[in-house]
């Protein structure tokens, strides 16, 4: 499960964290954000506690969403230290998500969320 801040609880939720935080930006409207919504879930759930998901709400967080300059929904942002570490926008399908983190995972570093990183992203398929 996804933590929900908004522009009150920003702060204390992203950039007070003691944990790297995944910010997920995204709106009701945007049908790749609900596509890739699962994919996060089960990310975190491999993370086990060593980094938190953080939803938002653009559409109802206009100042979060022009301070961080979103261009495109979804967006991901990965924060460290309450520092901004790592974007990921343009995502069109879960192939673009997982091509992404592929990507961004190697240049995590094997130390980024305090273990030797195990996570194996398959592109998502029907059953």
């Amino acid at each position: 499960m996804s933590l929900k801040a908004d522009e009150s609880t920003f702060e204390a939720e992203v950039l007070g964290s003691p944990v790297p935080v995944l910010v997920h930006f995204w709106a009701p409207w945007c049908g790749v954000c609900r596509l890739v919504e699962p994919l996060l879930l089960s990310l975190q759930d491999e993370w086990l506690g060593n980094c938190r998901l953080v939803d938002v709400n653009a559409d109802e967080n206009l100042k979060l969403a022009n301070q961080y300059r979103l261009k495109s929904l979804p967006t991901l942002l990965l924060f460290q230290n309450g520092e901004l570490c790592h974007r990921i926008e343009g995502i069109a399908s879960r192939d673009d998500l997982t091509t992404a983190f592929a990507r961004h995972l190697d240049s995590f570093g094997p130390n980024l969320f305090g273990f030797q990183p195990s996570i194996q992203i398959h592109p998502y398929t029907e059953a």
